[in-house]
């Protein structure tokens, strides 16, 4: 990965009336990076993906697509966008729909229907698109996405509606085209699907962008214990439990807490038990634990 971004969004603020969408909103997404934008509905994230797109103007702040502003030739050039609900025609086949938007966006018609092979769907290229199933318009709609190998990908909840191996497959073509170099801003619900599928999350709530970073750097910073959860050899836990207290689970283990920083000194507490200990479980904090403690309202009443 290189620094060069490719989208930067500098103090971005987006009002409609009295109600602020984004409030002084700052990220940046680089050149073959993974960007998760998380948040619950409302959360300015559609807001985002429409500034972008050269949709909305800011009130404030400014936005910035491989160097060029958001709605010019260049923004346009270098953006695609896959939203939610994939809607083409659904009377064009497979191929005739991307030959229709690969002649919009000035690219070989031959060329590009070489993505339908790409996102696993070319054996259905002549069949119309009103017999697709929603995966298959959703592989037709990323391949549409990909014409013209585009800087900036914008995805907005793209897996929605997919089964478990269609995500899988999805996520596994969203990384080509990541390590192809293009920068991808992925908006989801889906937290334990995007884990281990990007390499940043950005965390929105109520307009503001509340959280930024890796996954490991935002759960350091909340200072979210790990769980190690012990078995005792035997069928009695009480000799254990009386030796390193926590919590006991059931009649075999007990659940400890710990900070990210103590972690060898607990292990190494627990292997000077021996026979004591059957075995050890480590369960570090997973998105969904990160999402909630950004997310959560303040204690003193204010507003995010």
């Amino acid at each position: 990965m290189t620094n060069e971004t490719l989208l930067g969004v500098d103090d971005l603020t987006i009002a409609f009336g009295s109600l602020t969408a984004l409030d002084h909103v700052s990220l940046s997404v680089q050149k073959g990076e993974r960007l998760a934008l998380l948040g619950h509905n409302g959360a300015g994230k559609s807001t985002l993906f429409r500034a972008i797109l050269g949709f909305l103007s800011p009130n404030t702040g400014t936005i910035r697509i491989a160097d060029a502003a958001p709605g010019s030739e260049r923004a346009r050039r270098a953006v695609s966008y896959l939203p939610e609900a994939v809607a083409f025609p659904k009377a064009l086949t497979g191929s005739e729909v991307i030959t229709y938007f690969a002649r919009l966006k000035g690219e070989p018609p031959r060329k590009t229907l070489e993505l339908l092979e790409t996102v696993g769907i070319a054996d259905a290229s002549k069949r119309r698109v009103g017999t697709y199933s929603k995966g298959m318009r959703q592989r037709l709609g990323l391949a549409q996405a990909l014409i013209g190998r585009p800087d900036l990908l914008l995805l907005d909840e793209p897996t929605s509606g997919l089964d478990p191996i269609s995500r899988g497959e999805f996520y596994d073509l969203v990384d080509r085209v990541a390590r192809q170099g293009a920068a991808v801003l992925l908006s989801s619900h889906s937290l334990t699907e995007v884990e281990a599928k990007t390499d940043r999350v950005a965390i929105l709530s109520k307009g503001r962008l509340v959280a930024e970073g890796r996954l490991a750097d935002l759960a350091g910073a909340a200072a979210l214990p790990i769980k190690v959860r012990v078995r005792a050899k035997g069928a009695d836990a009480d000799a254990l439990h009386a030796k390193i207290g926590g919590r006991r689970l059931n009649g075999r283990s007990v659940e400890l807490d710990c900070g990210a920083g103590d972690k060898m000194a607990v292990l190494s507490r627990l292997a000077a038990l021996g026979d004591v200990v059957a075995d050890i479980e480590i369960d570090t904090p997973r998105l969904d634990d990160v999402y909630r403690h950004y997310s959560k309202p303040p204690t003193h009443g204010g507003a995010l």
